[in-house]
């Protein structure tokens, strides 16, 4: 007998949901791209390393193809993520939004502000005040995956909703504060051509390549005005239509933003974000003493991510719960909010890239991010696993869950 047709309107699975079930092996891959480039810089193949990455394809060398090509792909990828949950997803509505949303926000504040303690006295330094800002969802919800069922989906979901606002700030710094010279002729084509992106998707245009077209001729003008080239990823994504809530998972076909971000997720997981560690986590120890670890620079990238981060997202989050705003998330007690909050310091690939655009023409000071960002987010990853591994467990029985009600705190097994 034929399966009976589907009458329920559930909705389809979604990416955020699929994103997580791949974010162990993601990270996976992307720490041993970082473990790699470290250990190729540090050998006789370090030569080779640096001189192909300094090589020129055309009018960019290799390094900026990546940095600047195939890393507005994953903007690209980052702004769908964004648009999408914020119209369809985590952070559709202000109650969903108002706790990763205010944790992101101070958790990019203060790491900022204790990288210029560090560092306020050096105007050529403190360009450098957002390398600490942003979590790296990859490695951070990597880590949680080891974890199992210790940690609640509930805040793997408020983790990636923080990230996913985090690196909305980080798309803002980057385009306000990391922008060079300004060409008005290419800001007033690039400007043309969004207009056009936008009337498409006004005018049921539902094809992705001529959005994809558009996309390539948006990105060389932003490249040639001034405004870092990745921007053009996220303005492209943001005129992706999107049909909200789909009644049935087959409809998901005919919304170009679910088929993009699905044809996107696995390049971006496990191609473009680990040649990116591959390219840019590379250095070279040679001639560093032990001094560099004290160093301002080194030293303000590592303890804005450790501890700024610490501080920034837990003490926002109890403060919104004290004061009422907000719930702690379904089944997590404050012990595994610490943990979590710990992690957000692992703030390895839009941190590599933000130094990157802070000291492009400085390897030493690029050097120095790169340790600083290293240490950092090796000891967030380390301490927020220990405090996860050990944290008492929140489970709320199901009268809990119908009331919506804290649940009491179990210890862990």
């Amino acid at each position: 007998m034929a399966a009976p047709a589907r009458t329920d309107d559930r909705r389809p699975p979604s990416m955020l949901r699929a994103f997580l079930d791949n974010s162990a092996s993601g990270g996976l891959a992307l720490m041993a791209a970082a473990a790699l480039a470290l250990v190729v810089a540090n050998s006789p193949l370090s030569e080779a390393y640096f001189s192909a990455l300094h090589a020129y394809l055309g009018p960019l060398s290799v390094q900026h193809w990546i940095n600047d090509a195939l890393m507005a792909v994953f903007f690209l990828f980052v702004g769908l993520e964004i648009k999408r949950e914020v119209l369809d997803g985590q952070l559709s509505t202000w109650s969903r939004r108002i706790l990763p949303g205010v944790a992101a926000a101070c958790g990019m504040a203060v790491p900022a502000i204790i990288f210029l303690l560090f560092n306020y006295h050096d105007p050529v330094a403190s360009r450098g005040w957002a390398i600490p800002a942003a979590t790296d969802i990859a490695f951070a919800l990597g880590v949680l995956a080891l974890l199992g069922d210790r940690v609640p989906v509930s805040l793997k979901i408020f983790l990636t909703a923080l990230a996913i606002l985090d690196d909305l700030g980080a798309v803002v710094i980057i385009a306000l504060f990391y922008t060079s010279d300004l060409s008005t002729m290419d800001l007033a084509l690039a400007a043309a051509v969004t207009a056009a992106l936008f009337g498409m998707g006004r005018a049921g245009v539902r094809s992705l390549w001529p959005f994809m077209l558009l996309g390539a001729v948006l990105w060389f003008f932003v490249l040639r005005s001034g405004v870092h080239a990745t921007i053009a990823g996220v303005v492209l994504a943001f005129t992706i239509p999107i049909r909200p809530s789909p009644a049935q998972a087959d409809d998901m076909a005919g919304s170009p933003l679910h088929r993009l971000e699905h044809a996107l997720q696995h390049w971006v997981t496990f191609a473009i974000i680990p040649i990116f560690g591959f390219a840019n986590a590379g250095v070279s120890f040679a001639g560093m003493t032990v001094d560099a670890l004290a160093d301002n620079l080194t030293l303000g990238v590592a303890l804005g991510l450790l501890v700024g981060k610490l501080i920034g997202v837990y003490g926002s989050v109890l403060l919104l719960i004290r004061l009422g705003y907000a719930d702690m998330p379904m089944g997590a007690g404050r012990m595994q909010m610490l943990g979590v909050s710990v992690l957000c310091g692992i703030g390895f690939t839009m941190s590599l890239f933000i130094g990157m655009l802070s000291f492009a023409d400085n390897i030493a000071l690029q050097n120095e991010v790169k340790v600083g960002i290293l240490c950092g987010s090796l000891m967030a990853g380390m301490i927020g696993w220990a405090i996860l591994r050990v944290a008492p467990r929140d489970v709320p029985t199901p009268a809990q869950i119908r009331a919506g009600a804290p649940a009491k705190g179990t210890p862990s097994r």
